[in-house]
């Protein structure tokens, strides 16, 4: 049968030809991966997002010629590679045209490049679509670039391509019928899976394509589902595996897949798709340095190309593990990786193609510059940049390996300290995360093939032996900010170097370490503590070996609620060591800080000292200079803290005496006539003035003012004292600045309440002539 494709692959050609560029929009299965290839002409170089996508390609397109691949048609992936000198269409991944670009950036010899499933968004992709851009505006102007997307969303791509024509193809499926079987409560994800399995294998005939987040979903499901065939197909599998799920099997098989069987693989004898409606996808917190795989609901566009492999060959039937009412609020498409992933990687590339901060290429979505910036922090901390942010040879040399570029440093460094192979493995199993089971880093077990591949790649004959810790250091050596100390005995909480908590799962074999190097953790939204997935015990000595660069001696003057003086030493967030410091100028600066942060009431003030400083306050305020103002920075300028050592020492020191040391000379000889302490009133009593206010105040009775006309005055008579007037029981009776302006039209009021209040008291008619009186 001739697949949709086929109509349009003269159109293609000349549009390529005329343009250099174009936009191809095909839906999965309709030959775009296989048959453009082998039409374009001269030599064709075809990136693909994943590793097992393009050795199918390379395959199904040798199949098509009757060729063994690796005559006209091979592939390169990393690790394994099949070409010769008779290949004119090469399929290789995107990440490895990205070192290939690095390498050659005329990619001399290579007429077309295909960039397939752009729609997917993987960060190699993007990155590799603007490397190529910028190498076609320089240096390759006649390099065609052929952009294909199982989508609709082609505008930006073909803007990005200079305006490139988009050339669409309608595909001839099968209809697929749409059936949800939403989780029971608390269910997980691969029981409500198999529960739709087991559906399907009784409603419909033919192959189960089940699509789950991850390889331990996968597992899980595997171990529940007997009675046929499962096949498991995720990007982890060694070649081989995932070759023969690719092929029909003499029975009816479940598929097992990750994301990986989306778009650009063909499953045969597929005619039911159970989708789990999750993907795994990267994630990166950087407040709590924590970066890893975050597992997320799928767009409407991949539970579209999901649903679309049931009809890729026959009818067939979707049975989508989410309520149905919940679809609508799916994503309309999956969240570029650029946006949320670690960039570290990104930021090498950038670094090794000569443009640092990404500025001048032509993206997608461009790298946020936050992400951006704590990249190069990490490839500044590993020795990969220079001052002005370009590669050092290092920096091209760990680019070079392939790996992310802490893994490149574990490798690099661990090889000399450990030993080329033992390195190795370990960062073969860290580059693996996703494989095997348990916290444990000795649980795990790194393929083979791949540990002989990374150990060739470096020299470090290492030590004879290599030590007991050497899996710890190698993990320390990638992710020195992970070192981490447990926070106290028996407690599965540890603090990590760049001060994120994390936790032992419960039963962990390594709940009696104080130390570990933690190669892996994540966080769960709403924790306030990340989950340690993968580690290795170490010790305080490997941790002073892998992170010289985070060990730090400081005094640590403070006030925690009382003095804190000490010299401490740190490795990143955790606490090595602390030694008291009994040096003065520490113990004065901790002092000053309590008394800033808690205030001066933790000296001793009696009522005069406090009278004092409330008087002086007020001076300052009436009169300015040279009266200063007596507030707490004021004070602290001039308090001398002795002997002080503590908390307690504070409490012998006079606040009065301190405040006294403000007086200013001479001037301070008329401080009792500016702000006398008491007044006398007309009864011959001396009442004290209250100064706690914003003016002074004279709390008088009314009996003993009778008389008084004029309203009393200090500060050199610039400012009225308010009286507040009491009755016999000491009660406010009334207020006034203006005792003249009380007697004529405030007193009568208060007379006649007072007089039935207090009747056997006198209240003269004529306050003005009445004699004053005490009681």
């Amino acid at each position: 049968m001739e697949l949709p494709i086929a109509g349009v692959l003269d159109e293609l050609v000349r549009t390529l030809a005329a343009h250099g560029s174009a936009v191809l929009v095909a839906p999965p299965g309709t030959g775009k991966t296989t048959l453009v290839p082998l039409a374009l002409e001269g030599r064709v170089v075809v990136a693909e997002p994943r590793r097992v996508a393009a050795r199918a390609a390379a395959a199904r397109m040798a199949s098509l010629l009757g060729e063994p691949v690796g005559r006209t048609v091979g592939y390169a992936v990393r690790g394994d590679r099949r070409t010769s000198r008779d290949t004119r269409v090469e399929v290789v991944t995107s990440g490895l045209l990205v070192r290939r670009l690095q390498r050659d950036p005329e990619l001399a010899g290579v007429g077309t490049v295909l960039l397939d499933e752009c729609h997917e968004r993987h960060l190699d992709a993007d990155l590799l679509l603007a490397l190529l851009l910028d190498a076609r505006a320089g240096l390759r102007p006649d390099l065609r670039l052929l952009a294909t997307s199982a989508t609709v969303a082609a505008d930006r791509l073909a803007v990005l391509l200079g305006d490139a024509p988009v050339i669409r193809v309608d595909a001839r499926t099968h209809p697929v019928e749409v059936a949800h079987v939403p989780p029971a409560r608390s269910e997980r994800v691969e029981a409500t899976a198999v529960r739709a399995v087991r559906r399907a294998l009784s409603e419909v005939d033919g192959d189960v394509l089940v699509f789950l987040p991850g390889v331990a979903e996968i597992r899980r499901c595997a171990a529940q589902l007997g009675g046929v065939d499962v096949v498991p197909l995720h990007g982890r599998l060694a070649a081989g595996a995932q070759d023969s799920a690719l092929e029909p099997g003499p029975r009816r098989r479940v598929v097992l897949a990750t994301a990986i069987a989306e778009s650009s693989l063909t499953v045969p004898g597929v005619r039911a798709v159970v989708d789990s409606g999750l993907s795994r996808v990267p994630r990166v917190d950087h407040r709590r340095g924590l970066a890893g795989l975050a597992t997320v609901r799928v767009s409407a566009a991949v539970a579209d190309q999901r649903a679309g492999r049931a009809g890729r060959e026959a009818p067939g039937r979707v049975y989508r593990c989410w309520p149905e009412h919940e679809h609508g609020t799916l994503p309309r498409y999956p969240e570029p990786e650029i946006r949320t992933a670690d960039l570290t990687r990104l930021a090498l590339e950038l670094a090794c193609w000569g443009v640092p901060s990404g500025e001048g290429l032509s993206w997608w979505d461009a790298p946020p510059p936050g992400a951006l910036a704590a990249g190069r922090a990490v490839l500044a901390a590993l020795g990969a940049l220079d001052g002005d942010g370009g590669a050092t040879d290092r920096g091209r040399r760990m680019a070079g390996l392939g790996l992310h570029p802490r893994l490149a440093r574990a490798l690099l460094d661990g090889a000399a300290l450990v030993g080329a192979r033992t390195a190795a493995e370990v960062v073969a199993v860290l580059d693996d995360e996703r494989s095997g089971d348990g916290v444990e880093l000795s649980s795990r077990r790194a393929d083979p093939r791949e540990v002989r591949r990374l150990a060739a790649l470096v020299d470090g004959p290492g030590p004879a032996t290599p030590p007991a810790d050497a899996g710890a250091l190698v993990v320390a050596l990638a992710h020195p900010e992970r070192l981490a100390r447990r926070r106290s005995p028996g407690s599965s909480t540890y603090l990590m170097a760049g001060g994120t908590a994390v936790e032992l799962p419960p039963g962990s074999g390594l709940a009696d370490a104080r130390w570990l190097a933690v190669a892996v953790a994540d966080r769960e939204p709403g924790r306030s503590h990340g989950r340690v997935r993968l580690a290795a015990r170490a010790t305080e000595e490997l941790a002073r070996q892998a992170a010289p660069a985070l060990l730090t001696e400081e005094d640590d003057v403070r006030w925690d609620g009382d003095v804190v003086a000490e010299r401490v030493r740190r490795l990143g967030a955790i606490t090595l060591s602390a030694t008291p410091l009994r040096t003065p100028s520490a113990l004065r600066a901790a002092l000053l800080a309590g008394l800033r942060a808690e205030g001066l009431h933790l000296l001793r003030w009696d009522a005069d000292g406090v009278r004092t400083r409330e008087r002086m306050a007020f001076l300052h305020r009436a009169l300015g200079d040279p009266w200063p103002a007596v507030d707490d920075e004021a004070l602290l300028a001039v308090i001398d803290l002795g002997d002080a050592r503590r908390r307690a020492d504070l409490a012998r020191i006079s606040g009065g005496q301190v405040t006294r040391l403000l007086l200013p000379w001479p001037a301070a000889a008329r401080f009792d006539a500016l702000a006398p302490d008491r007044l006398e009133v007309p009864s011959g009593s001396r009442v004290r003035v209250d100064y706690s206010g914003p003016e002074p105040v004279l709390p008088v009775k009314v009996q003993e003012v009778f008389g008084w006309t004029d309203t009393p005055r200090v500060a050199d008579g610039r400012v009225p004292v308010v009286l507040h007037l009491l009755s016999p029981a000491g009660r406010p009776t009334a207020v006034t600045g203006d005792l003249a302006s009380f007697w004529r039209t405030g007193y009568p009021r208060v007379r006649a309440e007072l007089r039935g209040r207090y009747p056997k008291h006198r209240w003269p008619e004529d306050p003005l002539t009445a004699p004053p009186a005490r009681r």
